[in-house]
């Protein structure tokens, strides 16, 4: 795979297909900008789409995998220099990075059904496939179109426009709802199993009593072994310490016949310290350091003698101790470390099992404090989507004004969800009691009024197909502006389109790729003469079999390709026709393109 330069950030450099669907084997060199991938239908520029889902982890399914192939693989280089994300997975995962900064991905897909994913050469579950294009890439197809039309992904669509004005305060009451809801589980277990609390808090209790009055230290069990030991060995030492310390410091009673090794060096040391010799002389240190040690030795042994005495009583106090810790330890662990954890464990959960009036009346005033502040929070998440909101639509409304559109205004309504009966997540505001989801009270809508004295209306019910592709391409083109991926990828959201409308597209297109890397497969020849780079699926037959491969076209390809796609076949007329719309098409771009280098001095 050749190393495409790339903008600064993360963007997919380029991608390899190999028995996918009717493609063979295609390499798609991409670049920053807006490169467009056309062809005839069937020739399999859907693939292109596939592989990318692919490369994002999404579901491999065998019956993609081209017939007479056992595998398909789909291989993507992407850069991701600046994309803290996506360094941290590259990372984390040990994958290979190039010496150009960017690193491989590779899905591939049997005809049995097992599925493998590698980065950087190091195999990865997929996930972290899914992980790393998160990061990098968005593919916007017409089913993306159809799930945006979620009130949840409404939702999200405000939250990802607005970003951190309202990602701030919707973490503030996140936080806050996680505590409300412990003590409400906290609260209604304390309510509902006081009796089996009660039963279960009992037994604890009556465990601490019992290993209080024993009272145990930690380590004791170890040391009262050793001591047993000692105790019931009390002759066998003291024959042994004895005897080491005639050998040391000779017989207690001055018996000159049994000389200690004590006594021994001394005479040693007192014949060197006499002698002329030098040699000798030099020895004598050595053997006073060795004399002053075994004195020491020998003072430590009679005093250990001497300490070491039988004591029957001594010892049948430390048994009955012993056995004292042998029943706790049958009963709560293995040793007495393990019963002090025990007892540390059991007082704390005691805590949590006063199931007294004071203790409920104590949690049900948490409770309301938390639902207190838990509504402020909501209402500053709902007060910071209304400012958003207006904000929002707005902007879609002045998109759709460059897409044929112009009568045409969208509203986002931002509305707190009512609680239903019985609802456990009720919270009141403004007395008024609503649902307190994870991602704040409210229910978010796009509607849409086609024209002037039109009501708003849901999208999906205001728009026919062709404008339900053109409102959700300028929300695309909005929310591109706030989405931190570099790549942006647009399968056929030009359906139903035509005429100006389609112009206009591709005008949006093209300028949505001053900031960001866009691939657009398209039928639409006013939306590809619009691109920087004009990709084409060509089908071809061979021996009976249909092969698909991916080529780069030239200028002078482009306008046979355009003329295809206008009038169905490559004649004077269309090309002529195909030539004015690339001219119109480098003349709109060359407009914009003084701002563009204008923004980049800036």
């Amino acid at each position: 795979m050749s190393v495409v330069a790339a903008t600064v950030g993360g963007v997919l450099a380029e991608m390899r297909i190999q028995g996918l669907g009717v493609i063979e084997d295609a390499l798609l060199e991409l670049h920053a900008g807006f490169t467009v991938v056309t062809g005839e239908t069937g020739a399999g520029k859907t693939m292109v789409v596939t592989g990318l889902h692919l490369l994002s982890g999404g579901r491999a399914e065998v019956s993609k995998v081209r017939t007479g192939m056992l595998k398909a693989f789909v291989e993507g280089r992407f850069t991701y220099s600046g994309v803290e994300g996506a360094e941290r997975i590259v990372t984390d995962s040990g994958a290979d990075v190039d010496e150009d900064g960017s690193v491989i991905a590779l899905r591939a897909i049997a005809v049995d059904g097992r599925s493998r994913a590698h980065l950087g050469g190091r195999s990865v579950p997929v996930g972290v496939l899914a992980e790393l294009s998160e990061q990098l890439i968005a593919v916007h197809g017409q089913n993306d179109q159809l799930r945006l039309l979620r009130p949840a992904e409404q939702r999200a669509v405000i939250d990802r426009f607005a970003g951190h004005v309202i990602a701030k305060p919707l973490r503030a009451y996140q936080e806050i709802r996680s505590e409300w809801l412990a003590v409400i589980a906290e609260l209604t277990e304390r309510s509902t199993r006081s009796r089996e609390m009660a039963q279960q808090a009992d037994l604890l209790k009556h465990g601490l009593t019992e290993i209080d009055a024993v009272a145990p230290e930690p380590g004791e069990d170890v040391e009262l072994t050793e001591q047993i030991k000692r105790l019931a060995a009390v002759d066998e030492l003291r024959a042994a310490a004895t005897e080491a310390h005639v050998a040391v410091s000779g017989s207690p009673d001055g018996d000159q016949d049994v000389p200690g090794a004590a006594m021994l060096v001394s005479e040693a040391l007192r014949r060197l310290s006499t002698s002329e010799d030098a040699v000798l002389r030099e020895l004598a240190p050595r053997l006073e350091e060795a004399s002053v040690l075994l004195a020491d030795v020998g003072a430590e042994l009679g005093n250990y003698v001497e300490t070491l005495d039988a004591d029957p009583a001594l010892l049948e106090k430390v048994l009955a101790r012993q056995a004292d810790l042998k029943r706790l330890t049958r009963k709560y662990a293995a040793d007495v470390d393990g019963v002090l954890a025990w007892a540390d464990d059991a007082r704390r959960r005691l805590e949590t099992m006063d199931t007294s009036e004071e203790a409920l009346a104590e949690l049900a005033i948490r409770r309301d404090q938390l639902a207190v502040q838990l509504a402020a929070h909501a209402a500053d998440v709902s007060a910071a989507r209304d400012k958003a909101a207006a904000e929002l639509a707005a902007e879609i409304t002045r998109e759709l004004s460059g897409l044929a559109m112009g009568q045409a205004a969208i509203e986002v309504t931002v509305e707190q969800r009512p609680a239903e009966h019985g609802d456990t997540h009720a919270l009141t505001i403004d007395g008024r009691a609503v649902h307190a989801g994870a991602e704040g009270v409210d229910d978010v809508e796009l509607l849409l009024r086609a024209h002037d004295g039109a009501p708003p209306l849901p999208v999906h019910k205001a728009a026919s197909g062709g404008e339900l592709s053109r409102v959700m391409l300028a929300i695309e083109v909005v929310l591109a502006h706030a989405d931190t991926v570099q790549t942006l990828v647009f399968d056929e959201v030009d359906a139903g389109v035509g005429g100006r409308a389609a112009v206009e597209i591709g005008r949006r297109l093209a300028r949505l790729a001053r900031t960001h890397q866009v691939l657009v497969v398209t039928h639409l020849p006013q939306v590809a003469a619009f691109a920087d780079q004009h990709l084409v699926v060509d089908k071809g037959h061979s021996g009976g079999v249909t092969r698909s491969g991916v080529k780069n076209l030239s200028q002078t390809d482009r306008v046979s390709e355009l003329a295809r796609m206008l009038a169905g076949m490559d004649n004077e007329t269309g090309r002529a026709h195909a030539e004015e719309l690339l001219a119109t098409a480098e003349k709109d771009k060359a407009e914009f393109e003084p701002k563009r280098k204008r923004a980049k001095k800036k």
